[in-house]
């Protein structure tokens, strides 16, 4: 493989932000112009652009993959899963990782600025979708040069955005991972969401949406995040972890304080995702991934989504309540009668949907192994 010479950037990361003129049409009628990308590059781009990979996060993931995070200083949620010599090997692969359209990390979404009246977005956002984040990448691989993926990846949202992309663009995907997703929300997925989303909006500083020049409704959002983080963990997992276990205290207080382990870990969760995190781009997120469908945007029949020229590998896990392996098996059954390549594994692990953030050593082999077919 002929390859370009790298830059140091190229061969340790770096965050980016680039503006495209678009416009970009939107499911909803809408179009979006320009169109603001955050984004992160890992390795060397080859010279025919034949060894990229697109990594999509999840709902409150962002693009710093495999760095770390400019907030938090915590490390890029999958260092594990992507560097030199690791399943997603950046000495053989150039990778790609952008912030979604919609969420505040540097894309545009509900707390950039309207270049109309210069001022945040808010809800005067257009309401976005699973397929308008994937076109919105689209755009950024055509700035850079980048005609055909090698793979896409992806877990929980990362998933969707995967499958979208086999979807939308075919032919611009040699091979896609798909972990811990779904083709479609289902009404328990909506109904978690909705949740969340009227925690946000009953918060007196949410305001409409217009809370930018001043305190932001950080308590409806971490209510939100605490109702959210309880899906992504399993029953055992949680009595392994916490139990009824008391939090610092020897008996009950007869109070309302955090009595329970388990209470005090979500509500730690729950301020944390406040200091990273805008509360309109959590509304914003959540709406796209439950008007998300495959097989209605294909006439109905999921299998209409997908065509063979893809190959596509597909893992669960056996204690996600998320996004059970039934649902996967559902993309499999429809991806057999479209004729394309697929292999499936159910991983047994006792954390949940967030499994695949995780230690997975069994993980890491289906990975490396198919990228490396």
């Amino acid at each position: 493989m002929s390859l370009a010479s790298p830059s140091d950037d190229q061969r340790f990361g770096l965050s980016r932000r680039v503006s495209l003129p678009g416009p970009l049409r939107l499911d909803g009628g809408a179009t979006l112009s320009p169109v603001e990308i955050a984004y992160e590059t890992y390795g060397t781009l080859a010279r025919d652009a034949s060894n990229a990979i697109l990594v999509c996060h999840a709902l409150t993931g962002d693009h710093h993959l495999a760095s770390p995070h400019p907030r938090t200083g915590k490390p890029g949620w999958w260092q594990r899963m992507v560097g030199p010599g690791k399943p997603i090997d950046t000495d053989r692969f150039f990778v790609v990782c952008a912030n979604v359209l919609g969420s505040c990390m540097g894309s545009s979404g509900p707390a950039s600025i309207d270049p109309a009246t210069g001022r945040a977005w808010g809800m005067a956002f257009p309401v976005i979708t699973i397929r308008d984040m994937v076109r919105a990448q689209g755009l950024l691989l055509n700035h850079l040069g980048i005609d055909r993926l090698a793979a896409v990846v992806g877990g929980s949202m990362g998933g969707m955005q995967a499958l979208s992309w086999a979807a939308t663009y075919p032919t611009r995907v040699a091979a896609a991972v798909v972990i811990a997703s779904t083709a479609r929300h289902t009404a328990q997925n909506i109904a978690f969401h909705e949740v969340g989303r009227q925690a946000v909006m009953a918060d007196p500083n949410w305001r409409g949406g217009d809370y930018h020049d001043g305190e932001p409704p950080t308590r409806g959002l971490a209510v939100a995040r605490m109702a959210a983080h309880i899906t992504y963990l399993s029953e055992a997992g949680l009595t392994e972890k916490f139990g009824r276990r008391l939090q610092e205290r020897a008996a009950k207080s007869f109070g309302f304080d955090a009595d329970f382990q388990v209470e005090s870990y979500l509500r730690y969760q729950g301020l944390t995702f406040t200091d990273r995190f805008d509360a309109n781009s959590y509304l914003y997120i959540t709406r796209a991934m439950d008007y998300y469908d495959l097989a209605e945007e294909h006439g109905g029949r999921l299998a209409n989504a997908f065509a063979p020229a893809t190959r596509f590998c597909l893992v669960s896990f056996d204690t996600d309540w998320l996004y059970p392996t039934a649902e996967s098996r559902a993309i499999v059954q429809a991806l057999n009668a479209a004729g394309a390549p697929v292999s499936f594994v159910e991983l047994s692990s006792p954390y949940g949907h967030d499994a695949f953030l995780l230690e997975s050593p069994e993980l890491d082999r289906i990975v490396a192994g198919f990228l490396g077919a």
